[in-house]
């Protein structure tokens, strides 16, 4: 019989053999076991899979053609044989204590299903400090989710009964799929936080798709998804619904920077045009 608290972690991965090991590592060095492993190279062209099972014999690889990060970590969940399971970006790492100080934080308030942790930022090899809006909040933080990706995927351990009631990560998204997945949650319930610097989120590869503009489009997607959620609360819409307002005007300006006037004509007919699309 698994444990009823056995964490199981999904590692999506593509194309990234020189940074994984760092990934796997942080994970398998855990202060706290965890179930399983569970790597799913997304079509990797740089011999990924074959690598990890050498390298890691005691990782579960799963390989599917090049679908995305979303089908990648779903594919992890259905995989999974605990009901708690969490994510690590292949680029990511953890602290050797993470997975041990959520799950005691979780067993200590059990009514909790998802669980987070503040984060350090690594820029090109060198800390930076986070953000104002990206700081980490605990308990009811729809508000907070909606002008940014206000959780990373990274510091999560979440109960699989949470997929059940939102749903999965949105594979026809290409991008902010977990922005999407966030709003679907705090939403309708609640979630932890661990206030301590638990991962560090390496950035400034050339294969990240945060640093575009252009992911305005992709929120405002699943700010439209969400205003369809009927079980969206009065004040929840409303600040929804502003928010959308407010990011179909600010891509609109991209748009008329990058010279697509037609384009940016269209997200500024809001709300007419901007709640169809």
């Amino acid at each position: 019989m698994i444990d009823p608290w056995a964490v199981s972690v999904v590692i999506p991965t593509y194309n990234r053999r020189g940074r994984l090991g760092r990934c796997i590592e942080s994970v398998t060095g855990q202060t706290k076991a965890h179930e399983a492993v569970l790597v799913v190279d997304d079509g990797s062209t740089d011999g990924t899979a074959d690598w990890v099972r050498r390298t890691y014999p005691r990782v579960t690889v799963i390989e599917q053609k090049h679908a995305g990060v979303s089908a990648a970590r779903n594919n992890g969940i259905e995989n999974a044989a605990t009901d708690w399971i969490a994510f690590l970006d292949s680029d990511d790492r953890w602290m050797p204590d993470k997975l041990e100080k959520q799950m005691r934080s979780l067993a200590l308030n059990s009514s909790y299903r998802l669980c987070h942790t503040e984060e350090r930022w690594i820029y090109r090899g060198k800390e930076r400090p986070v953000a104002g809006p990206y700081r980490k909040r605990g308990g009811w933080i729809f508000r907070r989710c909606l002008p940014v990706c206000a959780i990373s995927p990274s510091t999560v351990v979440m109960h699989r009964t949470v997929f059940a009631e939102v749903g999965i990560f949105d594979e026809s998204l290409p991008a902010c799929e977990d922005y999407d997945l966030w709003l679907r949650i705090t939403s309708r319930m609640p979630v932890l936080l661990v206030d301590e610097p638990l991962i560090e989120k390496h950035g400034g590869h050339r294969d990240q798709l945060s640093a575009s503009w252009g992911l305005d489009r992709y929120r405002i997607r699943a700010l439209e998804k969400i205003l369809r959620d009927e079980g969206l609360g009065p004040d929840q819409r409303l600040l929804a619904e502003e928010k959308l307002k407010e990011k179909c005007l600010v891509f609109a300006r991209g748009l008329e920077k990058h010279g697509k006037i037609a384009q940016a004509r269209y997200f500024r007919s809001f709300p007419r045009n901007c709640t169809k699309k």
